[in-house]
């Protein structure tokens, strides 16, 4: 059985102005390591004159028909040792970040945040060569050491490292399957352990009395009891739009909604006070205007004004949606799933706080 080796063939394809674009075909397609997608044509933004006036724009085609078989060259040699599992060193000289930037086009926002931290630590130049065990440690220092700087703008919290840490050797798997670095150096690259932290909620009584409070921001105010309500992270409530509602089968109405985080295909049940928040039904996303500024100095103000005293950010919607499910006497199975959990030990973390559960079950076996 032989292996079928991707043929590459510059060809050519007239343009305006008399002008000939010089492109390259390959056939089969290959998969492109710096977008992960199937290519077909690369145009080389090389351009030739389709009749040629004179002697100097003769010279003029030969040479750019000369470099345009240059890149062919280079294209073919490159496609050849991944198909054979070699590794290619030309690209060595490549820009990493470039390459990462490319890479994070089809990814969550989180990986948009680990490619800023990681060109300010690199300066803004970093190629493939440099990549190394070593390069990429000083890396976790440099997020370990944001965890603790003076500069509060700056300053992530241990988790928060520890999940750039785990996208950024996502990364580098992705680099080396793509056979763009010829190492597997997250076989070398220590994990940085997550810390077990206090999820902050709202009691029922405070999600009534928030629910009761005037917030200068409507669509804030909606947006945040849908989250009580549903458990939606806040990616997915600002990502909701009105065709994502449909009635269900059952009665009532349901989300059908793919996760921004986890990619989750999700049927989600709702309820009427749910449904409610959203608001006149219209066309594109159903909170309309909501932006992430409004989770800082806005929900502070909000919750100030409640009279909660705690310190509560969006994602304590979450939070509150959880434990007072499982308060509630919801299992934790049916909790996962509205959570999107692909675990239910994840899901297990609301369940250790609702202590009065924790008071009843102590109490249930007595020797009296």
């Amino acid at each position: 059985m032989t292996n079928s080796v991707t043929k590459v063939t510059l060809r050519k394809r007239p343009i305006s102005k008399g002008r000939i674009s010089l492109y390259l075909d390959y056939y089969p397609g290959f998969r492109n390591p710096y977008t992960m997608k199937v290519q077909r044509r690369e145009y080389l933004g090389i351009y030739i004159y389709a009749k040629p006036e004179n002697k100097t724009q003769q010279k003029y085609n030969q040479s750019m028909m000369a470099k345009a078989e240059i890149v062919r060259c280079r294209r073919s040699e490159a496609i050849i040792c991944r198909d054979l599992s070699c590794f290619d060193t030309n690209h060595l000289n490549d820009d990493f970040l470039e390459y990462y930037r490319l890479v994070c086009r089809g990814k969550d926002q989180k990986w948009f945040i680990v490619y800023e931290h990681f060109y300010k630590f690199c300066g803004g130049k970093c190629l493939f060569k440099d990549i190394t065990e070593n390069f990429c440690n000083k890396f976790r220092t440099y997020l370990l050491a944001l965890v603790t700087t003076d500069d509060k703008s700056a300053r992530i919290c241990h988790n928060s490292a520890s999940s750039y840490w785990c996208s950024f050797r996502a990364l580098l798997k992705v680099a080396y399957e793509s056979k763009m670095i010829n190492t597997n150096i997250n076989d070398y690259l220590e994990k940085i352990k997550t810390q077990d932290v206090h999820k902050e909620y709202l009691t029922l009584a405070e999600l009534k009395k928030l629910a009761a409070t005037p917030c200068k921001i409507d669509v804030l105010r909606r947006a945040s009891l849908f989250s009580c309500l549903t458990g939606l992270r806040i990616s997915d409530v600002m990502n909701l739009k009105w065709e994502d509602i449909e009635a269900a089968p059952e009665g009532g109405f349901c989300l059908r909604i793919t996760t921004i985080k986890t990619k989750t295909v999700a049927t989600l049940p709702i309820s009427d006070e749910a449904l409610a928040l959203c608001g006149e039904k219209a066309k594109g996303t159903v909170f309309k205007g909501m932006k992430r500024t409004y989770c800082q100095d806005p929900l502070k103000e909000w919750i100030k004004a409640a009279g909660i005293k705690k310190h509560i950010t969006f994602h304590c919607f979450r939070h509150t949606f959880a434990t007072l499910q499982i308060a509630g006497g919801t299992d934790i199975y049916t909790v996962s799933k509205m959570l999107t959990h692909r675990n239910v030990s994840t899901t297990q973390i609301y369940a250790d706080l609702v202590s009065d559960k924790k008071r009843q079950s102590a109490n249930r076996i007595s020797l009296k």
